[in-house]
């Protein structure tokens, strides 16, 4: 599939516009078509929805993701090198394509989308993590969007799918398999991007669940995860020190042992001790 649409190809666009990657904005573009469209297509059927991605950059996967059928795009990019590619764009799909040229830790995005939405995204390195914990942990559930289809650096993505005993089991696990599905749906290599990073990278696909899997207050349990999590070596009676005076008490009413570690323990222990510590 070397074009989608009436546009150029995107090696022509990017050198149109003069759009080399920034590192300082964590930039790797996608050039080829084929796998943008099969990006977008990970996310399910877009049609009927909103669609927000982050760091478009000369509009690869936002080209795939009106090509799949997306009611609407919000495309918000911090880099105004590319808005003059990304018009294009908006030009080709009328009244489909809004282009924010904002940065997306300080936008109220909600505000420019109508639900139902997706959130697809070819994430730039810097601020992916961030993003994805602000998406996971909103102030009530469930959240705006219906799923979440983001690319990250494969060590990532090992860290938000990971199961308890393993080394990438941690905060990201807990916080995105509480609450979603979640699956590695494809994995790409470096070759993949312009310029080509030094790791792989992997699309991770998270679903919401209507309710977390398991009753705990939020803000309880991200406390106890980051406490046990802060120190993973060390047994949770030493790491959970200082959250309450009785702390081996409670671990143990949660069902827990004192002398496990944080790896150890699965998601349903975690918020049974949140659920302990709380009370």
């Amino acid at each position: 599939m070397s074009t989608i649409d009436s546009l150029p190809p995107l090696r022509e666009v990017i050198a149109t516009h003069d759009l080399s990657a920034k590192k300082a904005l964590g930039q790797n573009f996608l050039l080829d078509l084929n796998l943008t469209a099969k990006i977008a297509r990970t996310a399910g059927d877009l049609t009927g929805f909103d669609v927000l991605e982050v760091g478009p950059g000369p509009g690869g996967l936002t080209r795939g993701l009106l090509a799949e059928g997306a009611r609407r795009v919000v495309a918000v990019e911090k880099d105004a090198r590319c808005l003059p590619a990304l018009a294009q764009i908006a030009a080709a799909y009328p009244g489909r394509l809004e282009v924010l040229n904002a940065d997306a830790l300080a936008l109220d995005w909600a505000a420019h989308l109508t639900p139902p939405i997706k959130i697809v995204a070819n994430l730039p390195y810097n601020v992916g993590t961030e993003l994805l914990v602000r998406w996971l942990t909103p102030s009530g559930w469930p959240p705006q969007w219906q799923s979440l289809t983001l690319m990250f650096q494969r060590e990532v993505a090992d860290r938000i799918v990971a199961r308890p005993g393993s080394k990438a089991y941690g905060r990201l696990a807990i916080l995105a398999q509480w609450r979603c599905e979640a699956r590695i749906a494809m994995t790409l290599p470096p070759e993949a991007f312009t310029p080509a990073p030094k790791v792989h990278s992997a699309v991770v696909h998270l679903t919401a669940l209507p309710a977390p899997r398991f009753p705990a207050d939020q803000a309880v349990l991200e406390r106890v995860v980051a406490k046990a999590f802060n120190q993973r070596r060390k047994m949770l009676r030493a790491a959970l020190k200082g959250l309450a005076p009785d702390i081996e008490d409670r671990i143990v009413a949660a069902g827990l042992t004192p002398t496990d570690r944080a790896e150890q323990v699965p998601i349903e222990g975690f918020c049974a001790l949140a659920r302990a510590v709380a009370g």
